[in-house]
């Protein structure tokens, strides 16, 4: 059994070109949390600033995404690849559309609850343990290059001014994706959090700072509450998504919920 806790933000931005998606749920504004059994899917969709109509990619891609029946036998090669494609032929439709594209960063809980993880693009996926937050998933952008290259720091990857680069995503039109989709032969440990979030979290809020908050003795949601309210005090000028995704013992979820639950 698991507890999953979301919540996505437009910030000062007029619009959100950020979406989640819990299970067959997609969120573009506002907080979801629920229990969850295995098998499922949890993502974050990131449409791609500067292109045409990046809110409708992100929503697109994760009610195209909805529709898999998730396990392990799954070959989410294939499915994201007709996503793209679904996507590119969608947005070749119209003018105003032309090109529309989207990041996505999701997780997999399988039949047997092992974990798999899909990545295309810069939203990310963390795991918080023992008071530390490790990144799972790998940037595809041009700053983690130089990062991996030893040019530039872990920090200066954070506020490079070319951090807005990356990799063709889902929904372009002259390159396809390369999709980094890995099973990883583990299970999330009691105690775990598994982090997914969009960039307007990682962007502006340090490693350090995120560990800070994840270790407060606070509910869950209300933590995911204060990254997003640091993150605007960070001046974040991006939308802000982040979904958390704890375990929990079945013959207790109904009470662990009523005691990490923050919304009514």
């Amino acid at each position: 059994m698991y507890y999953c806790c979301a919540m996505t933000n437009k910030g000062i931005r007029p619009h959100n070109e950020d979406a989640l998606l819990i299970q067959k749920t997609v969120l573009t504004d506002g907080v979801k949390e629920c229990e969850l059994s295995s098998p499922f899917l949890l993502a974050v969709a990131d449409g791609v600033s500067g292109e045409q109509s990046g809110e409708l990619a992100s929503s697109a891609c994760l009610h195209m995404l909805k529709e898999i029946s998730f396990s392990s036998r799954v070959d989410m090669k294939q499915k994201l690849s007709s996503i793209h494609t679904a996507l590119a032929e969608l947005g070749a439709k119209k003018e105003n559309t032309r090109n529309m594209q989207t990041t996505l960063c999701a997780v997999g809980i399988d039949e047997n609850d092992m974990i798999h993880s899909i990545n295309v693009g810069d939203s990310r996926l963390y795991r918080y343990r023992n008071n530390q937050l490790q990144q799972l998933s790998r940037d595809q952008s041009f700053v983690q290059l130089l990062y991996e290259e030893g040019i530039i720091s872990a920090e200066e990857r954070r506020t490079h001014a070319r951090k807005n680069i990356i990799f063709p995503v889902l929904g372009n039109l002259t390159e396809q994706p390369d999709f980094d989709i890995r099973e990883h032969h583990e299970k999330i440990e009691y105690g775990d959090i598994l982090l997914l979030c969009s960039d307007g979290l990682s962007d502006y809020v340090s490693q350090a700072e995120m560990e800070e908050i994840l270790a407060l003795p606070q509910h869950l949601a209300h933590r995911l509450q204060l990254l997003t309210e640091l993150a605007l005090q960070n001046q974040c000028s991006d939308n802000i998504t982040i979904i958390a995704l704890i375990r929990i013992p079945e013959k207790s979820a109904i009470k662990r919920i009523a005691e990490i639950s923050l919304f009514p």
